[in-house]
């Protein structure tokens, strides 16, 4: 067998393997609401076994502690434990997202599945999966140009659905997102929000627009309600003008 081949076939053993723990998660962004309502209790159950293992794991733990640390991480019944706890981190969200082999290749569509599941479905990503931390660290991977026309369709999605909403934890980092994807396709999607009816969609198009035309302007805080005020006094002196 080749190199290639080989490697191929490798590839394809990471993704069989991606999709047996997770190919479930994919019903999560389901537009059928049965069809989520499944893939929650899936989860719901899931996380339970993770957490059951864990438990068994740290009894084990306690139990041959005295053993000395070399000694006990060798000890079979505490590897084992440790194996199925692992095992069953690996079948949920969002802990499976940092367990297995593969790298970014066989892991994006699950990374990607969990964003657009928070954008889409916040309320049902809150109660079941809330992670800031790994919505902040997925965005981050997600933020180089170097994505095929899917993925860069994918992400564009991404920001145009977030702009439209009230700022949640974390939104920010989309903006380095956009940058990433920026093109045709992304400037008239975020100029068709910012002269919508919908006032956050007006304020952080307008917004994430201004960012684009600026590579070298940071996205921070300080930035964002500098532009917010100077905004606010533009449109109120285009009113006093108007008046």
């Amino acid at each position: 067998m080749t190199n290639g081949a080989a490697d191929a076939k490798s590839g394809g053993d990471e993704a069989d393997a991606w999709r047996a723990r997770l190919g479930w998660a994919f019903s999560l962004i389901a537009d059928d609401p049965t069809e989520r309502e499944a893939a929650l209790a899936h989860l719901d159950g899931a996380r339970r076994n993770a957490w059951a293992a864990l438990d068994r794991w740290n009894e084990l733990w306690h139990l041959t502690r005295p053993l000395g640390a070399e000694e006990q991480y060798q000890e079979p019944a505490f590897k084992r434990a440790y194996e199925v706890y692992a095992d069953m981190c690996s079948r949920t969200l969002p802990e499976g997202l940092w367990v297995g082999e593969g790298g970014d290749g066989p892991r994006l569509p699950y990374a990607l599945l969990f964003l657009e599941w928070e954008a889409r479905f916040p309320h049902e990503w809150t109660e079941y999966a809330k992670a800031w931390g790994a919505k902040q660290s997925l965005i981050r991977r997600m933020a180089v140009t170097d994505h095929n026309q899917l993925t860069r369709s994918k992400l564009i999605d991404l920001v145009e659905i977030v702009v439209q909403r009230a700022y949640r934890c974390k939104d920010r980092e989309y903006v380095r997102v956009a940058r990433a994807v920026d093109g045709e396709d992304l400037r008239h999607r975020l100029g068709t929000a910012a002269a919508s009816d919908n006032p956050w969609a007006r304020l952080h198009a307008s917004y994430v627009l201004w960012l684009l035309d600026r590579p070298e302007v940071p996205n921070t805080r300080h930035v964002w309600r500098t532009w917010v005020a100077e905004a606010s006094g533009r449109q109120h002196g285009s009113a006093g003008s108007h008046g």
